[in-house]
């Protein structure tokens, strides 16, 4: 689909929604402190067959993740009369009704349970006495047969007393604790979550480019939602410096919705005009857990460009009972990734040399899968709805979901080489303001595909473009894609000092990470997370899941074991582990004497320093 098609097609469902009538839906969060939400739609009807759908394929998490075990206590009603609903045998998230004569609208009821796992995306955790974090996909059902951009939705919500709210969507009225907001599309509302809570406060960054841009802070103390002077001045920079890079916004305004919660999943999730940002309840207050965190809402900000304007036509599906296809996702995640950090140096979020502890550490992991011997990034990435769940054991040999790690390094590769073939008067900037530029309407969605991204970079610089690609991402490839550092003016080498990124991870992952050097992570009390394969401990036979218990006959520690890996390349002896397994111990000898490993980047003499060169402010500071 054209750009000029894309936004036809708008205008075309323009149309559509004044045809319809307005779909209500009322949700009552005052019971969100006990994880219990509780939604009344009415939808307009006509007597005869219907069903009703509930969102299944969620944008942002690309893939079928709607939380439809989670709604209880459905009714469904029309003429205050009861209406039998049956749920499909084959699609579990459509529900059949026969609709009476001479009713005008269905009124649907039912609640909805936040869960209490914090793990996941927005069906995860959602909720603590103190806040909430409101998902609408969760809250509705559309009629089958007409496209959510043409369904009209108009939301009440009711919170807690005394409790206040963040979001996107426009306010139409308020009256207590009930908000109205006005009524927007199916996919606008659900593409504007609400976060709302106790402790609450929002932060105006000003207006840039006739777009306004805030920050709605819910945490679950008072004292987490503190911020100085200088983390708005970083946020202003990045508003500022975003600006630049991509030349044009594509919103009317923008909604940072930082949720500062140890109780609720951690993640980021894109909307057009806002992001859905969780992350450890003292990030703001911490330098150091801010410095690891710097990285999301930058790259959550990115979004809005490149995954909410511009969307691979895989990943742009008109319905949300239609599947996604991932191929994309290391340009729609792994370019965001890349942006996202650079835009993090250039505001200042994160300092350089952090920058490339990042890529360091990253690189050096990729290196180490040892499922590049037999998946290209492409699977990874078409397979990115399944790998999202997959569990930690055997992760090296099944690839996780790296296309944004690897990604980032691709498309880090693609700027020094638009740098060095342009002799430094272009980069990914150039690329940036092409690609995402133009002045489409607000919430325009502009489909793309490779052939697309190939010819913007041709008009930029020049390259046998579709080539690169074919070799970074459809073949199966030994190496990590290292050039973009080595064309950047360094290189990774390897020393027994972990860097503080390192040491940074290894705490918020609760691990002791040797991949490096055993080929092994443990996890807590000394749970093998995972292990390389061909790696010392592998070798050796242990396997992920085992829980070892003595290091050379002492009770495991992970300081006790990095000990081991270091005597052992002095004294030249194995180190022995006993490992439980189940019911059962087992000894193991462990031949490696080679030290701890940690990477790092050094500069390499003679070579043009562009990763400094990338990471620089383009405005002043």
């Amino acid at each position: 689909m054209t750009r000029n098609t894309a936004l036809c097609f708008l205008a075309t469902a323009a149309l559509g929604w004044a045809q319809q009538g307005v779909i209500r839906v009322n949700v009552d969060a005052r019971d969100a402190p006990r994880k219990l939400i509780h939604v009344a739609l009415s939808l307009p009807a006509v007597a005869g067959p219907m069903t009703l759908l509930y969102p299944q394929w969620i944008p942002g998490e690309h893939g079928p993740t709607g939380p439809i075990a989670d709604v209880v206590n459905l009714k469904i009603r029309a003429k205050d009369q009861t209406v039998a609903w049956r749920r499909d045998s084959a699609n579990l998230f459509a529900f059949h009704v026969n609709v009476p004569a001479g009713s005008g609208a269905l009124d649907v009821t039912f609640d909805f349970i936040s869960p209490v796992d914090a793990g996941g995306f927005s069906a995860g955790s959602s909720m603590t006495t103190e806040l909430a974090v409101l998902s609408w996909n969760q809250f509705v059902f559309y009629p089958q047969g007409t496209l959510p951009d043409q369904l009209q939705y108009q939301a009440k919500l009711r919170l807690p007393h005394d409790w206040h709210y963040g979001t996107a969507l426009a306010v139409a009225k308020e009256s207590g604790d009930e908000i109205e907001f006005g009524p927007v599309p199916l996919t606008t509302l659900i593409d504007s979550p609400v976060s709302a809570g106790a402790h609450y406060k929002t932060v105006e960054f000003g207006t840039a480019d006739g777009a306004a841009h805030y920050m709605h802070i819910a945490a679950d103390s008072e004292r987490a939602i503190a911020v100085t002077p200088e983390i708005v001045k970083q946020y202003q920079r990045l508003i500022a410096e975003a600006g630049v890079m991509f030349g044009v916004r594509h919103y009317r305004s923008y909604h940072f919705l930082l949720t500062l919660s140890d109780h609720v999943a951690s993640f980021g999730l894109e909307h057009h005009e806002s992001s859905d940002d969780r992350l450890d309840e003292r990030t703001l207050t911490d330098d150091a857990l801010r410095q690891y965190h710097a990285e999301l809402l930058p790259h959550e900000f990115v979004h809005s460009w490149n995954g909410k304007f511009r969307r691979p036509a895989g990943l742009a599906t008109t319905d949300y009972s239609e599947p996604m296809k991932g191929d994309l996702l290391w340009m729609y995640e792994g370019l965001t990734e890349y942006l996202g950090a650079v835009l993090s140096a250039r505001s200042g979020m994160e300092t350089p040399e952090l920058f490339r502890d990042r890529l360091a550490f990253l690189a050096a992991h990729l290196e180490h899968e040892s499922g590049r011997a037999w998946r290209p990034l492409a699977d990874v990435s078409i397979s990115g709805q399944i790998l999202y769940g997959a569990r930690e054991d055997y992760a090296a040999l099944r690839r996780s979901t790296d296309f944004y790690g690897e990604g980032q390094l691709v498309w880090l590769e693609v700027d020094t080489l638009i740098r060095e073939l342009s002799h430094g008067s272009k980069s990914i900037d150039d690329f940036c303001r092409a690609f995402y530029g133009g002045r489409a309407p607000a919430l325009a969605v502009d489909p793309y595909t490779l052939e697309d991204v190939i010819t913007a970079l041709k008009t930029i610089q020049p390259h046998d473009w579709a080539g690169f690609f074919r070799q970074r991402v459809e073949s199966v490839e030994a190496r990590a894609p290292m050039a973009g550092l080595e064309n950047g003016g360094w290189k990774v080498t390897y020393g027994d000092k972990r860097s503080d990124y390192w040491m940074a991870e290894e705490e918020q992952r609760k691990v002791t990470d040797l991949t490096l050097s055993l080929g092994v992570v443990v996890k807590g009390e000394g749970v093998v997370e995972d292990v390389e394969i061909g790696g010392a401990v592998q070798k050796a036979g242990v396997a992920p899941g085992a829980h070892i218990t003595s290091v050379n006959g002492r009770q495991f520690t992970a300081a006790l074991l990095r000990e081991a890996v270091q005597n052992a390349a002095v004294r030249g002896e194995p180190i022995e582990l006993v490992v439980k397994n189940g019911d059962y111990f087992s000894t193991h000898r462990v031949d490696y004497r080679g030290g701890e490993r940690y990477p790092h980047l050094e500069r390499e003499s003679g070579k043009p320093d562009l990763l400094t060169e990338i990471v620089r402010p383009r405005l002043k500071q």
